[in-house]
């Protein structure tokens, strides 16, 4: 899946900068470490750990122009947060598994787990450049210097790392930051938390402040809706229609639940956050 994606806009700060994609700088563990099925998203079954057989020697895809009309959707909507290049250059130190086989299996399994501290740093920068969270910004800014250390671990230790068991204390964190931003909207805070909302008919719907965590909205009608200071963490935006969404003060939206929806020129998105080349 290198260079596929359409990767976030770098945002202010060292931090935020390396959690943008550089597939450049990546030996295409998304392309082999991850395994997929024949889908609507991809064309092909493909294991954990095998090739696709898009990847080139160079680790770019052979198809990067092509993909959605090969059938190769679900990697234009993937993100790795930049964990893609930590492993390949710091990780392992610029070693590649093709070169260097013996660190194949180390790599691949440390790849994902890479993936998750890193998109948990996504949420904490972005929570704590919420002016309205922080009266928890000082326990971010330590959970922050923590899972950066854990980023540094050798493969062993990052293969074992128990990553739910740590996201699960980040995230109480970041329900709390969400709770003071929300709390703008007192009468309006919609609480539709993990809601099966898949097809909803939500054409203008006033979403301000919603709580839309984990929320299922694949193919729902989200025109011209205003979804400003909704919590739109780990929502599913597969397919659902964006047109004329004011998505701008929206927050811990990510470059792929962008990348899976249905926008187009009218749909207004965060700073942060890039507009895909296929909307």
């Amino acid at each position: 899946m290198s260079e596929h994606h359409e990767s976030a806009a770098p945002p202010p700060g060292a931090t935020r900068l390396a959690l943008v994609s550089d597939c450049g700088n990546c030996f295409g563990l998304c392309c082999v470490a991850l395994a997929y099925a024949a889908s609507a998203d991809f064309a092909i079954d493909k294991p954990a750990g095998r090739p696709c057989p898009n990847l080139a020697q160079d680790f770019r895809c052979g198809i990067h122009r092509e993909l959605r009309g090969r059938g190769f959707q679900g990697c234009t909507v993937y993100d790795c947060f930049g964990a893609g290049q930590k492993v390949s250059q710091q990780t392992f130190g610029g070693r590649d598994w093709r070169t260097a086989p013996d660190t194949a299996a180390s790599m691949f399994a440390v790849f994902p787990v890479m993936r998750g501290l890193h998109e948990l740093l996504w949420y904490i920068a972005e929570a704590l450049d919420l002016p309205r969270a922080r009266p928890v910004h000082a326990e971010l800014r330590a959970v922050q210097e923590e899972t950066e250390s854990l980023t540094a671990l050798a493969p062993e230790d990052l293969a074992a790392l128990d990553v739910s068991a740590h996201r699960d204390r980040v995230n109480r964190l970041l329900l709390r930051a969400s709770e003071l931003v929300r709390a703008e909207f007192p009468g309006k805070k919609k609480d539709r938390r993990g809601a099966d909302l898949m097809g909803a008919r939500l054409r203008g719907a006033d979403l301000r402040g919603a709580n839309l965590r984990g929320a299922f909205l694949i193919a729902a009608d989200l025109t011209g809706a205003d979804l400003r200071l909704a919590d739109l963490i780990g929502a599913d935006f597969r397919d659902a229609r964006l047109s004329g969404a004011d998505l701008t003060e929206a927050f811990f939206l990510t470059q792929a639940q962008v990348n899976a929806a249905k926008g187009d020129a009218t749909t207004r998105i965060p700073p942060s956050l890039t507009r895909p080349a296929h909307w």
